[in-house]
């Protein structure tokens, strides 16, 4: 009977610690590797960062056609802007000029 028993306390002595150790085991494991954990933390601010820079390519492109417009108004025109636009889309050019017409695809 005194076997017993002491199976009993040495089980009673080692349930505690064990079980602490596997909860700290637990939360320790979701901590690094869980859904709010440091690795996830880690790769939400690497998205971030990439994000700002996206962001900052895409206000430098914002502003550059913003600059364009505003030199398009009727109170700004840039005589330049105005020939760039006529060439391009009326296919005009100056007087004595040469246009060469390029095929799209060169043939073999």
């Amino acid at each position: 009977m005194s076997l017993l028993v002491d199976m009993r306390r040495l089980f009673v002595a080692v349930l505690g610690p064990l079980l602490g150790i596997c909860a700290l085991a637990y939360f320790g494991y979701h901590a690094v590797q869980g859904e709010r954990g440091v690795v996830r933390y880690l790769q939400l601010r690497l998205d971030l960062r990439q994000a700002e820079e996206a962001l900052a390519v895409v206000k430098a492109e914002k502003k550059a056609i913003e600059d364009r417009v505003v030199a398009l108004r009727p109170g700004s025109l840039d005589p330049d802007l105005i020939e760039e636009r006529a060439r391009i889309m009326l296919n005009m050019g100056r007087e004595g000029e040469w246009v060469v017409i390029l095929p799209s695809s060169p043939t073999n």
